[in-house]
């Protein structure tokens, strides 16, 4: 079975904003932030848990200078969502981030 890649990007504000919500067993492949900002701008990324509604976080009050991007997944790593899961950010400033994530959509067995 061939591998459906998907990607979009969302604009991060200072509330929770989803980025994704896997509806299927999902694997991002990429997600990265551009500080889109002339400051210096905090972000946090969480991955709601469908199986418990738990928030959990990937990081927590990172800072990313002005001007600069941070890759969560990178080096052939992947975070494996299963169906139901939320993937959200929230930065510490209104509109401070861009998001693009990359992922394989339904993954085969």
């Amino acid at each position: 079975m061939a591998q459906d890649f998907e990607s979009e990007g969302k604009r991060i504000t200072d509330s929770a904003t989803t980025i994704l919500t896997a509806n299927s067993d999902d694997a991002v492949v990429g997600l990265r932030f551009a500080n889109i900002l002339t400051t210096t701008a905090t972000l946090d990324v969480i991955i709601n848990d469908a199986g418990d509604s738990t928030d959990r976080y990937l990081i927590k009050g990172v800072s990313v200078p002005a001007s600069s991007s941070i890759e969560l997944v990178q080096g052939g790593s992947k975070i494996i969502l299963q169906n139901g899961d939320v993937l959200k950010a929230q930065a510490g400033t209104a509109n401070a981030f861009d998001c693009w994530v990359s992922r394989v959509d339904a993954i085969s067995t």
